[in-house]
């Protein structure tokens, strides 16, 4: 280090960028306490509401019945939060009520009231904007609004803090001459060494643009919303960054470590945890279970990702591949249905800094040529795969046997001419299969396909969250795409494992997260099963399908007559509440005839006044033939509507895939054969960044098909349950479960034809 000036001047200039880092850690200590403050006055609030519902006869199961609890009830303590609140004066002048019974019942209403704040979580309720919450949306809004950026400058003036404070300290006699002159040698050589290494990092922190950096932090924390009204407005355009915020910053309820991992093994979570992830390609921040499932995928290479509908499989995928990108990695796949390409190619991109090419549709070959020279994600569907060299099967192969249209794509013209050559890909860093259960039979050709894939493929993460639909094997198939020799072991073991062990064998290639376990803050889900008794009109085509021995018409029968159908009538009332509270409707249905019938009732309904105002709106239906871009168009124009709406598809195509959390109210207009599909078309609402309780609607006819489908198919559900989710349930063998759509349908209608006294009749 040259001259006195030199050396103050090197000296100011570390001591401003310290200041500087001071200040934007100071902001934010400052910001987060004030987070944690509403936070923890929101939760209390939730908490005294909580005990507010609790009759006070309930201290009695605490004391085992030793409280004189009908003294205080006549003395008008008539809650929990009522006792909970009091002093013990006012509990004393209750007659009958001494010192010991006066401090039981506090004590009891004080376990109450911790086992209510253990169970109570942190939620934002829009429709109930106490001052609290008003609060903490608006201590949130600065660090959503700024993004993952905010943290990582946060950090950076931390890490800035730590180096140059030690080096100041020690070249504290270059502030000023009469330092410098009285400090003796030894300091004055250690000060000279300390100002050398000062410059250099001062030198990186110019070179990585420090200063600009902290300055933008510093106005990202000073900034705030407008106005309440804007703050509760960014909340409900952006729950989701918020509640990922609120959980980074505060303690905001129950969410056991153990659950958010999956419940792996020690050592497996260990090596999970210790896997690196460079989030600096994402451009927004991660939950914490949503990290976890992305190192998961890096340190496993080749997993299923099987989290519950509505935990952000997207966006984890996402995160390993910018995290592999981070690291110089250029090439990666995306295969998924055809119904959710759009989705992934705006997530990708509004979510990352990667670029996502669309192979698919006429520009497809110009796409893959770019993608392969520029690197990036490339994403097509399972149908696409046929244009792709993924060391395809035989062309005298026959095509698979009835591809799901959201699978396949709408049909056109040219699916009729001869198959061009596949185009050649490069090394392939990562293949994500999204709705991986749509290749558990490996002898279909794109099941074959993506074998190839995987095989080629450095990692690869199948995402799905309905592992299996019917029986363990699916399961089984599925890892054997990714780790063979685990699913071999299977083979021989689990039919007399039970579910547990099968658990934990299969820990090492599945990772499962459940709703309930991570998302604290959903709101509630409130089914309810509605039983409408035939019309005589929907009795009659019902008793001519069972005669026919046609299960599909017997499914649909009480929508035959749209005038006369029971069914349609309670939809109606649905409906015409859901309208009148301003809210959005889901309505699901397998058919289509059914959903015209629908529509022409809802038609019906928006005609004739009076309407809310703006006026309800009806969208769809969305069908296997709906184009993906205009699928997502309209989820999009059902979304945007102002006011309520009511949106119509076919459950095999809306309910895959889709974000529809705009609505919380969703009809099913029959049970389904497959348990799984009414759990994905409720989860199309019910998912991260809902913020209202969601209502279920699932409309039955008692002694008709419906309700012989509910108990043969309650069987597939407690598969599910036991192998594939985490649960205590039943040790059961695998094939003792298996529920075939034939034989059921068979069975059905044996049965009912039995009962109303019809001849028998070969389906």
């Amino acid at each position: 280090m040259g001259q006195g000036g030199e050396r103050r001047v090197v000296f100011a200039r570390g001591q401003r960028l310290l200041d500087a880092a001071r200040q934007v850690l100071g902001e934010e200590r400052g910001a987060v306490e004030r987070v944690r403050g509403s936070a923890g006055r929101l939760r209390e609030q939730q908490v005294a509401e909580a005990l507010a519902a609790i009759p006070v006869g309930r201290l009695n199961e605490v004391t085992e019945g030793r409280l004189r609890v009908g003294m205080l009830e006549a003395a008008g303590f008539a809650t929990v939060a009522a006792v909970h609140g009091a002093e013990d004066y006012d509990l004393l002048r209750v007659p009958g009520i001494g010192r010991a019974t006066a401090a039981q019942a506090k004590a009891a209403a004080a376990a109450l009231a911790d086992a209510a704040r253990e169970a109570t979580a942190v939620r934002l309720d829009p429709d109930h904007r106490t001052g609290s919450a008003t609060e903490l949306v608006t201590g949130l809004y600065p660090f959503v609004d700024a993004g993952p950026v905010l943290p990582a400058a946060c950090e950076r003036a931390a890490t800035l803090a730590a180096a140059l404070e030690p080096l100041l300290d020690t070249a504290a006699p270059a502030r000023s001459r009469t330092a410098w002159w009285f400090a003796g040698r030894q300091r004055r050589t250690a000060a000279r060494d300390a100002l050398t290494t000062l410059e250099a990092t001062l030198a990186d922190a110019r070179d990585g643009g420090a200063e600009e950096a902290l300055a933008q932090a510093l106005t990202d924390l000073l900034r705030l919303p407008g106005s309440e009204e804007q703050a509760w407005w960014e909340f409900l355009s952006r729950p989701v960054e918020f509640y990922t915020v609120l959980g980074r910053l505060a303690e905001t309820g129950p969410v056991d470590a153990a659950s958010a991992e999956g419940h792996l093994p020690d050592e497996l979570a260990e090596q999970v945890r210790a896997q690196p992830l460079d989030v600096s390609g994402l451009t927004v921040s991660l939950r914490g279970y949503q990290a976890f499932g992305a190192r998961y995928a890096l340190a496993r290479r080749k997993v299923v990702l099987g989290d519950e509908m509505g935990l952000g499989k997207t966006i984890q995928a996402v995160a390993a591949l910018a995290h592999l990108a981070a690291a110089g990695e250029r090439h990666f796949l995306v295969v998924c249905p055809a119904s959710v390409l759009v989705n992934w190619l705006r997530e990708i991109e509004a979510r990352s800094t990667l670029t996502a090419f669309r192979l698919h549709g006429p520009e497809r070959e110009l796409a893959q040529q770019t993608w392969q020279r520029r690197g990036g994600v490339a994403v097509t569907t399972f149908e696409g795969l046929r244009h792709l060299d993924t060391d395809p099967p035989d062309p005298t192969d026959l095509p698979d046997p009835a591809v799901p249209a959201d699978v396949a794509g709408p049909a056109g013209p040219k699916d009729a001419l001869p198959l061009p050559l596949p185009l050649p890909l490069p090394p392939l860093a990562m293949t994500v299969v999204d709705e991986a259960h749509y290749v558990k039979n490996p002898a279909a050709r794109r099941a074959r396909h993506v074998a190839a894939l995987v095989d080629r493929s450095e990692r690869a993460l199948f995402l799905t969250g309905t592992v299996m639909e019917n029986h363990v094997g699916e399961f089984r198939n599925l890892l054997a795409y990714l780790q063979p020799e685990l699913a071999a072991h299977l083979r021989d073991t689990d039919q007399v494992a039970g579910a547990a062990a099968f658990r934990r064998a299969v820990a090492p290639a599945y990772l499962r997260r459940n709703q309930q376990d991570v998302l604290t803050e959903l709101p509630e889900v409130v089914h309810t099963d509605e039983w409408a008794e035939f019309s005589a009109a929907d009795a009659a085509a019902y008793r001519d399908a069972v005669l026919a021995g046609n299960f599909q018409a017997m499914r649909r029968a009480a929508y035959a007559a749209a005038d006369r159908s029971a069914k349609l009538d309670r939809l109606d009332e649905i409906v015409r509440e859901a309208w009148a509270a301003g809210e959005k409707v889901l309505i699901f249905s397998f058919y289509r005839d059914v959903l015209e019938a629908v529509e022409s009732r809802v038609c019906a309904r928006s005609a004739t006044g009076p309407a809310p105002v703006p006026g309800p709106g009806l969208f769809g239906p969305l069908t296997g033939g709906t184009a993906a871009a205009a699928r997502q168009e309209t989820v999009d124009d059902f979304t945007a509507h102002a006011g309520p709406a009511v949106l119509l598809s076919q459950i095999q195509a809306g309910g895959v895939g889709l974000n529809l959390q705009a609505a919380n109210v969703v009809v099913l207009c029959e049970p389904q054969l497959k348990p799984a599909l009414e759990q994905q078309a409720v989860a199309r609402a019910h998912r991260m960044g809902q913020t209202r309780r969601v209502r279920v609607h699932r409309l039955l006819t008692p002694d008709s098909v419906d309700q012989r489908m509910l108990t043969l198919l309650g069987r597939k559900e407690r598969l599910f349950d036991a192998y594939a989710r985490r649960s205590d349930a039943a040790e059961v063998s695998p094939e003792a479960l298996d529920v075939a759509d034939t034989g059921l349908a068979r069975q059905i209608i044996a049965e009912e034809q039995e009962r109303l006294a019809a001849p028998s009749v070969t389906p």
